[in-house]
């Protein structure tokens, strides 16, 4: 039965590895395409990196981090809150991650 339980347990952090490296890359990719939809906002408002800060609630350092393509500094929530505390664009009306209107 000891043979058996460890046989099983080898198996298993393998198997949940892999799921986790799937995980993360789709949440790269999620991430990726995110902050694309927002460094294409920025450049095409005439905002300045201080002004769409205030708006998205954060330190302008933070917009910086994000032009600078400082990707691994932010999470799938942080930038969507800085994508929809911008102006929208017209190329933004085929992006999947942008929320429908009522």
């Amino acid at each position: 039965m000891d043979a058996v339980r460890r046989r099983s347990d080898c198996v298993r952090p393998a198997q949940s590895a892999t799921r986790q490296r799937d995980f993360d890359v789709r949440d790269m990719e999620r991430r990726t395409r995110l902050m694309r939809v927002v460094t294409r906002r920025i450049a095409l408002s005439e905002l300045g990196n201080r002004e769409i800060a205030r708006r998205a609630g954060v330190p302008s350092q933070r917009i910086s981090d994000l032009l600078a393509g400082r990707l691994e500094h932010f999470s799938a929530e942080e930038l969507k809150a800085i994508r929809d505390s911008m102006p929208a664009v017209a190329e933004d009306i085929d992006d999947p991650l942008q929320p429908t209107p009522p």
